[in-house]
Protein backbone atom coordinates (compact mmCIF):
# COMPACT_ATOMS: atom_id res chain seq x y z
CA UNK A 1 0.00 0.00 0.00
CA UNK A 2 1.69 3.42 -1.07
CA UNK A 3 0.84 6.61 -0.37
CA UNK A 4 0.11 7.54 -3.87
CA UNK A 5 -0.81 5.59 -7.15
CA UNK A 6 3.13 5.45 -7.98
CA UNK A 7 5.99 2.49 -7.08
CA UNK A 8 8.29 5.67 -6.38
CA UNK A 9 6.35 7.10 -3.51
CA UNK A 10 5.96 5.94 0.09
CA UNK A 11 5.00 2.12 1.53
CA UNK A 12 2.55 3.23 3.95
CA UNK A 13 1.61 -0.43 4.33
CA UNK A 14 0.79 -3.64 3.42
CA UNK A 15 -2.27 -6.09 2.57
CA UNK A 16 -0.94 -9.78 2.94
CA UNK A 17 -2.56 -12.83 1.71
CA UNK A 18 -6.25 -13.25 2.24
CA UNK A 19 -6.96 -9.62 3.78
CA UNK A 20 -10.35 -8.15 2.86
CA UNK A 21 -9.79 -4.54 1.99
CA UNK A 22 -12.72 -2.30 0.07
CA UNK A 23 -11.99 -0.48 -3.34
CA UNK A 24 -12.22 3.38 -2.92
CA UNK A 25 -11.46 4.67 -6.33
CA UNK A 26 -9.72 3.89 -9.45
CA UNK A 27 -6.87 5.69 -11.30
CA UNK A 28 -6.54 5.25 -15.40
CA UNK A 29 -2.98 3.54 -15.04
CA UNK A 30 -4.47 0.49 -13.23
CA UNK A 31 -3.63 1.57 -9.48
CA UNK A 32 -6.44 1.75 -7.04
CA UNK A 33 -7.42 3.36 -3.70
CA UNK A 34 -8.13 1.05 -1.11
CA UNK A 35 -9.11 1.02 2.82
CA UNK A 36 -8.00 -1.74 4.73
CA UNK A 37 -10.67 -4.10 6.12
CA UNK A 38 -9.07 -4.92 9.40
CA UNK A 39 -7.90 -1.41 10.65
CA UNK A 40 -9.16 1.45 8.40
CA UNK A 41 -6.04 2.21 6.59
CA UNK A 42 -6.16 3.75 3.30
CA UNK A 43 -3.24 3.45 0.51
CA UNK A 44 -3.07 3.30 -3.42
CA UNK A 45 -1.78 -0.35 -4.49
CA UNK A 46 -2.05 -2.19 -7.91
CA UNK A 47 -5.36 -3.16 -8.85
CA UNK A 48 -3.14 -6.38 -10.59
CA UNK A 49 -2.86 -7.54 -6.19
CA UNK A 50 -6.86 -7.41 -5.89
CA UNK A 51 -9.31 -10.27 -6.91
CA UNK A 52 -13.25 -9.77 -6.39
CA UNK A 53 -15.21 -12.03 -4.05
CA UNK A 54 -18.58 -11.89 -3.47
CA UNK A 55 -20.45 -10.10 -0.53
CA UNK A 56 -21.33 -12.87 1.46
CA UNK A 57 -17.49 -14.20 1.58
CA UNK A 58 -16.67 -10.47 2.37
CA UNK A 59 -18.84 -10.52 5.03
CA UNK A 60 -17.90 -13.82 6.70
CA UNK A 61 -14.38 -13.20 6.32
CA UNK A 62 -12.42 -15.47 8.45
CA UNK A 63 -10.38 -15.82 11.64
CA UNK A 64 -8.46 -18.88 10.94
CA UNK A 65 -4.65 -17.37 10.06
CA UNK A 66 -1.17 -19.16 8.73
CA UNK A 67 0.27 -20.21 11.83
CA UNK A 68 3.92 -21.19 9.84
CA UNK A 69 6.59 -18.50 9.48
CA UNK A 70 5.68 -19.57 5.39
CA UNK A 71 2.86 -21.49 4.47
CA UNK A 72 2.07 -23.62 1.12
CA UNK A 73 -1.16 -23.35 -0.72
CA UNK A 74 -2.52 -23.50 -3.78
CA UNK A 75 -4.40 -20.37 -5.95
CA UNK A 76 -6.00 -21.18 -9.27
CA UNK A 77 -4.05 -24.67 -9.64
CA UNK A 78 -0.55 -22.98 -9.07
CA UNK A 79 1.51 -23.16 -5.99
CA UNK A 80 1.49 -20.27 -3.49
CA UNK A 81 3.99 -19.18 -0.72
CA UNK A 82 2.51 -17.05 1.79
CA UNK A 83 3.95 -15.57 5.15
CA UNK A 84 3.17 -15.71 8.77
CA UNK A 85 -0.66 -14.14 9.91
CA UNK A 86 -2.17 -14.10 6.15
CA UNK A 87 -5.89 -14.68 6.60
CA UNK A 88 -7.74 -17.43 5.05
CA UNK A 89 -10.99 -15.60 4.16
CA UNK A 90 -13.77 -17.79 3.69
CA UNK A 91 -11.97 -20.83 3.60
CA UNK A 92 -14.08 -24.15 4.32
CA UNK A 93 -12.40 -27.42 4.59
CA UNK A 94 -9.23 -26.33 3.01
CA UNK A 95 -11.12 -24.93 -0.01
CA UNK A 96 -12.23 -21.14 -0.97
CA UNK A 97 -13.86 -19.86 -3.92
CA UNK A 98 -13.32 -16.35 -4.59
CA UNK A 99 -15.35 -15.73 -7.66
CA UNK A 100 -13.46 -17.44 -10.51
CA UNK A 101 -10.35 -17.96 -7.78
CA UNK A 102 -10.05 -21.61 -6.25
CA UNK A 103 -7.75 -21.50 -3.27
CA UNK A 104 -6.82 -24.73 -1.57
CA UNK A 105 -4.86 -25.21 1.51
CA UNK A 106 -3.83 -28.15 3.97
CA UNK A 107 -1.60 -26.74 6.25
CA UNK A 108 -1.82 -25.94 10.19
CA UNK A 109 -4.38 -23.21 10.88
CA UNK A 110 -4.69 -20.70 14.25
CA UNK A 111 -7.80 -19.58 15.77
CA UNK A 112 -6.96 -16.42 16.94
CA UNK A 113 -10.61 -16.77 19.02
CA UNK A 114 -9.54 -20.13 20.85
CA UNK A 115 -5.77 -18.55 21.58
CA UNK A 116 -4.56 -18.73 25.07
CA UNK A 117 -3.24 -15.60 26.10
CA UNK A 118 -0.62 -16.78 28.89
CA UNK A 119 2.58 -15.30 28.77
CA UNK A 120 4.59 -18.14 26.83
CA UNK A 121 2.35 -18.04 24.03
CA UNK A 122 2.71 -14.25 23.92
CA UNK A 123 6.46 -15.02 23.86
CA UNK A 124 6.34 -17.59 21.14
CA UNK A 125 4.18 -15.69 18.98
CA UNK A 126 6.64 -12.41 18.93
CA UNK A 127 9.75 -14.40 18.92
CA UNK A 128 8.83 -15.97 15.75
CA UNK A 129 9.30 -12.50 14.02
CA UNK A 130 12.78 -12.45 15.56
CA UNK A 131 15.83 -11.24 13.66
CA UNK A 132 12.89 -9.91 11.02
CA UNK A 133 14.52 -6.21 9.46
CA UNK A 134 13.13 -3.20 10.02
CA UNK A 135 10.49 -2.13 7.34
CA UNK A 136 8.66 0.94 7.12
CA UNK A 137 4.87 -0.12 5.81
CA UNK A 138 5.93 -3.91 6.33
CA UNK A 139 4.09 -6.08 9.21
CA UNK A 140 5.35 -9.49 8.23
CA UNK A 141 7.70 -11.79 8.91
CA UNK A 142 9.43 -10.55 5.82
CA UNK A 143 9.92 -7.16 7.31
CA UNK A 144 8.36 -4.32 9.78
CA UNK A 145 7.79 -1.87 10.87
CA UNK A 146 7.37 -1.08 14.74
CA UNK A 147 3.23 -0.96 14.45
CA UNK A 148 2.89 -3.53 12.37
CA UNK A 149 5.29 -6.31 14.21
CA UNK A 150 2.87 -5.61 17.25
CA UNK A 151 -0.41 -5.13 15.32
CA UNK A 152 0.57 -8.67 13.49
CA UNK A 153 1.16 -10.47 17.19
CA UNK A 154 -1.81 -9.30 18.20
CA UNK A 155 -3.96 -10.06 15.35
CA UNK A 156 -3.17 -13.62 16.74
CA UNK A 157 -4.84 -13.08 20.14
CA UNK A 158 -8.03 -11.35 17.90
CA UNK A 159 -7.37 -8.19 19.59
CA UNK A 160 -7.47 -5.74 16.60
CA UNK A 161 -5.08 -3.24 16.44
CA UNK A 162 -4.73 -0.15 14.67
CA UNK A 163 -2.01 0.51 12.14
CA UNK A 164 0.30 3.14 13.67
CA UNK A 165 2.02 3.43 16.83
CA UNK A 166 0.13 6.84 17.94
CA UNK A 167 -2.85 5.23 17.15
CA UNK A 168 -2.62 2.16 19.29
CA UNK A 169 -1.70 4.47 22.17
CA UNK A 170 -5.31 5.19 21.91
CA UNK A 171 -6.42 1.64 22.61
CA UNK A 172 -6.77 -0.37 25.71
CA UNK A 173 -6.14 0.09 29.33
CA UNK A 174 -3.13 2.76 30.89
CA UNK A 175 -0.86 1.25 33.09
CA UNK A 176 0.37 3.70 35.46
CA UNK A 177 4.03 1.92 36.31
CA UNK A 178 6.27 -0.03 34.40
CA UNK A 179 6.38 -2.27 37.49
CA UNK A 180 3.28 -3.12 37.08
CA UNK A 181 3.37 -4.58 33.57
CA UNK A 182 2.86 -7.33 32.63
CA UNK A 183 3.70 -10.02 29.48
CA UNK A 184 1.88 -8.33 26.29
CA UNK A 185 1.63 -5.15 27.53
CA UNK A 186 2.47 -2.21 25.11
CA UNK A 187 5.28 0.45 25.65
CA UNK A 188 4.79 3.73 23.47
CA UNK A 189 7.89 5.65 23.33
CA UNK A 190 7.60 9.75 22.01
CA UNK A 191 10.51 12.13 20.17
CA UNK A 192 11.54 15.44 21.42
CA UNK A 193 8.15 16.99 19.74
CA UNK A 194 6.14 14.28 22.02
CA UNK A 195 4.49 12.79 19.16
CA UNK A 196 4.46 8.64 19.56
CA UNK A 197 6.53 6.94 17.11
CA UNK A 198 7.36 3.85 18.17
CA UNK A 199 5.89 0.88 20.04
CA UNK A 200 6.94 -2.73 21.69
CA UNK A 201 5.67 -5.38 23.18
CA UNK A 202 6.82 -5.80 27.19
CA UNK A 203 8.08 -9.55 27.65
CA UNK A 204 8.55 -7.99 31.86
CA UNK A 205 9.46 -4.90 33.70
CA UNK A 206 12.98 -5.33 32.27
CA UNK A 207 12.84 -6.39 28.51
CA UNK A 208 10.78 -5.16 25.76
CA UNK A 209 10.62 -6.62 22.42
CA UNK A 210 10.21 -4.62 19.38
CA UNK A 211 11.10 -3.59 15.49
CA UNK A 212 13.69 -1.09 15.71
CA UNK A 213 16.33 -2.11 12.87
CA UNK A 214 15.55 -5.72 13.39
CA UNK A 215 12.84 -7.35 15.47
CA UNK A 216 14.76 -7.81 18.94
CA UNK A 217 15.13 -7.80 22.58
CA UNK A 218 16.28 -4.83 24.49
CA UNK A 219 16.36 -3.83 28.26
CA UNK A 220 13.91 -1.19 29.35
CA UNK A 221 13.22 1.04 32.39
CA UNK A 222 11.04 4.12 33.65
CA UNK A 223 13.45 6.26 31.24
CA UNK A 224 13.00 3.98 27.95
CA UNK A 225 14.74 1.85 26.15
CA UNK A 226 18.44 0.44 26.03
CA UNK A 227 20.18 -0.92 23.25
CA UNK A 228 21.41 -4.13 24.84
CA UNK A 229 24.31 -4.23 22.05
CA UNK A 230 25.42 -0.93 22.49
CA UNK A 231 24.33 0.17 25.63
CA UNK A 232 22.81 3.54 24.33
CA UNK A 233 19.35 4.93 25.33
CA UNK A 234 17.41 4.61 22.20
CA UNK A 235 13.59 5.63 23.00
CA UNK A 236 12.08 7.58 25.51
CA UNK A 237 9.22 6.06 27.30
CA UNK A 238 6.05 7.82 27.39
CA UNK A 239 2.99 5.30 28.41
CA UNK A 240 2.13 1.63 28.85
CA UNK A 241 -1.43 -0.10 27.57
CA UNK A 242 -2.95 -3.27 28.14
CA UNK A 243 -4.94 -5.23 25.83
CA UNK A 244 -4.76 -8.47 27.35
Amino acid sequence: MRAEPAHRTEMVSQLVFGECCEILEKSKDQWARICCSYDGYEGWCQSSHLTEIDAADYERGGNALTPEWVASLEYNGHPMMVPLGCTLTAMKNGHALWRKNQVYYKGKTWDPVAAGRDARTIRQQAFKFLNTPYLWGGKTVFGADCSGFTQTVFKFFDIPLLRDAYQQATQGEHIGFLEESQTGDLAFFDNPEGKITHVGILLNANEIVHSSGKVRVDKIDNMGIVNTETFQRTHHLRTIRRFL
